[in-house]
């Protein structure tokens, strides 16, 4: 995995001011404001009481756990980067990740996240991500991927599962299902890993959007993995 973000689709920000104000152009789809953040996120998981799944955290339920100051400065580290987004009229999450309930795939297509995808919006909207603790999301750059949908043999599939030709309709169909939105590596590829404590703002896919959507996935956490915190908006 490339940890050094060498692509021209990514491009490395100093502050958070410049990772909001930054527009997408040239190419690039992903903005990465690099961070070493002080706390102990460990303790943080550590402390949370067990769950399964994914599980949101909110201000109170992180703010009563029993932990030392080097945990205390983790929760505040997390929650100051919440309060940034919301003033920015995002909704932030901060949710703990246990692991992804993996449900039987029934269709051709898998759409869980930890497929690489693209994220989609009906408005101008981008994707902010953060994970604290735990394996963190991957990315690929668009020219390493195809569509899943354009594998001919998957492309038979769907439309043996559409039932009808590969025309206008099809396509539509393709978009509702989500299945145009997940994409396979070419041979050599090679992903990109997001790293722990990084604050990313990626590109969506929506109407008049300069640069192609940003490729990424979520890290295939099983029970058993390390826990996750994840900052999602």
């Amino acid at each position: 995995m490339l940890s050094s973000f060498s692509s021209p689709r990514v491009r490395v920000v100093a502050t958070f001011d410049e990772l909001v104000a930054t527009p997408w152009e040239d190419g690039v789809n992903a903005l990465c404001l690099l961070r070493s953040l002080a706390g102990d996120f460990a303790e943080v998981v550590a402390a949370l009481p067990p769950g399964k799944g994914i599980v949101g955290l909110d201000e109170e339920e992180l703010m009563a756990l029993p932990l030392s100051a080097a945990g205390r400065q983790a929760v505040e580290a997390m929650l100051e980067d919440r309060r940034r987004l919301e003033a920015l009229g995002l909704l932030p999450e901060i949710n703990a990740i246990h692991g992804y309930v993996r449900e039987l795939c029934e269709g051709t297509v898998n759409t869980e996240v930890y497929s690489f995808h693209a994220d989609s919006a009906t408005v101008p909207a981008d994707t902010w991500l953060c994970t604290y603790h735990g394996a963190s999301s991957e990315g690929i750059i668009n020219e390493e991927v195809m569509r899943r949908v354009d594998v001919p043999e998957t492309r038979a599939a769907l439309l043996a599962d559409y039932g009808g030709a590969d025309d206008e309709g099809f396509r539509e169909w393709l978009s509702e299902h989500c299945y145009d939105l997940h994409f396979v590596p070419l041979p050599g590829a090679k992903p990109f890993v997001f790293g722990v404590g990084n604050l990313w703002r990626i590109a969506t896919e929506h109407p008049g959007c300069a640069v192609p959507p940003c490729v990424h996935r979520a890290p295939e956490t099983l029970p058993g993995d390390a826990t996750r915190l994840l900052l999602i908006a």
